[in-house]
């Protein structure tokens, strides 16, 4: 294929699930050849430091979203991409705005990366009412509306009244090499890391719709029944009141939440179990991280990656959401079976990275 300049636009590089695809895109883009602009509002965010040098960061320097769309025109204009690839709301909707501008023959791909009638965005009714109305209106002019998971995809075509046949599902570029080979033990938290115990993992945003709070009374649960510990990697405002709830749960001794952690190949190694507690998911990436490591996984049965994922359970456990008790036996009764790790890996093979890429390129350059 002809070298290309792909232009992806996201609003930082921070710690999360989307932000993590936008780098193993834009990684593997430039490896095939491409050239490749990672757009962002701002030039900010711990994956930074993961991008491939050849990828070009382009920083907009744009404060608020509502002024992002005549510097975005402005770039599109100067340096003239063949695509661009524009992902979360309302980044999709002001990119195909930003075309309409600035008038180039280029291919426009919309991506949206969560289950949006659970997005905690819809709290508010007025903020539900734009998003609706703004996705029916213009992602029909985008030349590729793309979703993580046929779930996310159902849920969009319902929830925006987009017509289903014009979404696209390309589940999440996870895993490549790399995450199959063994690496070094972790050895902090030490409370986590070392003892003889049983080591449950959780990954994920400290916010209300990872559901934390379940998770914390489902161990609590647990700990009656099983000598173990559980570590929480990330951050977000939910952060005091999960701390909170520990303690007056009395399990603060045995949860640990250090923070953000850019790697997290050798936590998965070391946990025996990972657990995925969230009300809803666009598509689930740390299910998929954690098959690839080749940990057993249960998960809450949210909308709408997991249970594609876990293959209707057939690789892990699935529980009712919001479900403590359920969840607890669950974990449980994982840690007290046995597991095929190669049949984890292999599945997790099915989410790997060249074949969203050969995917998304078929989009891009309709080909």
């Amino acid at each position: 294929m002809m070298q290309k300049r792909i232009a992806i636009l996201l609003p930082d590089l921070r710690g999360g699930g989307a932000e993590r695809v936008g780098v193993n895109l834009a990684n593997s883009f430039v490896r095939r050849g491409q050239t490749v602009d990672m757009v962002l509002l701002s030039a900010t965010g711990e994956f930074l430091s993961e991008l491939d040098p050849r990828v070009r960061v382009v920083d907009l320097n744009v404060r608020r979203l509502r002024w992002v769309l005549f510097p975005l025109v402005r770039y599109l204009r100067s340096s003239r991409p063949a695509a661009l690839l524009a992902c979360m709301w309302p980044l999709t909707v002001i990119a195909v705005w930003a075309r309409a501008l600035s008038r180039l023959p280029m291919r426009l791909v919309v991506a949206e990366h969560t289950t949006w009638s659970r997005d905690e965005l819809l709290q508010r009714f007025t903020v539900g009412w734009q998003i609706r109305t703004s996705m029916h209106r213009f992602f029909p002019n985008a030349d590729g509306i793309v979703v993580v998971s046929q779930g996310a995809a159902d849920d969009l075509a319902r929830f925006s009244g987009v017509d289903r046949s014009n979404i696209s599902v390309i589940y999440n570029p996870v895993v490549g090499v790399a995450e199959r080979q063994p690496s070094f033990p972790p050895n902090e938290p030490q409370g986590w890391c070392v003892g003889n115990y049983r080591r449950v993992l959780a990954v994920g945003t400290l916010k209300a719709i990872k559901d934390f709070a379940t998770l914390l009374n489902a161990f609590a649960f647990l700990r009656q029944r099983v000598d173990a510990r559980l570590l929480i990697l990330g951050e977000g405002e939910c952060r005091a009141a999960l701390t909170t709830q520990a303690q007056e749960l009395g399990i603060a001794d045995s949860v640990f939440m250090p923070g953000f952690v850019k790697n997290l190949l050798p936590y998965y190694q070391h946990a025996d179990l990972h657990v995925l507690s969230s009300t809803g998911e666009g598509f689930g990436n740390v299910i998929v991280e954690a098959l690839a490591a080749g940990t057993p996984v249960v998960s809450t049965d949210c909308p709408s990656g997991p249970r594609e994922i876990l293959a209707g359970g057939r690789f892990g456990r699935l529980v009712p959401v919001g479900n403590a008790q359920a969840l607890a036996t669950a974990m449980r009764e994982s840690l007290a079976s046995e597991h095929d790790g190669a049949a984890l890996i292999a599945r997790a093979q099915d989410f790997c990275i060249d074949s969203a890429v050969d995917q998304y390129e078929k989009l891009l350059f309709e080909y």
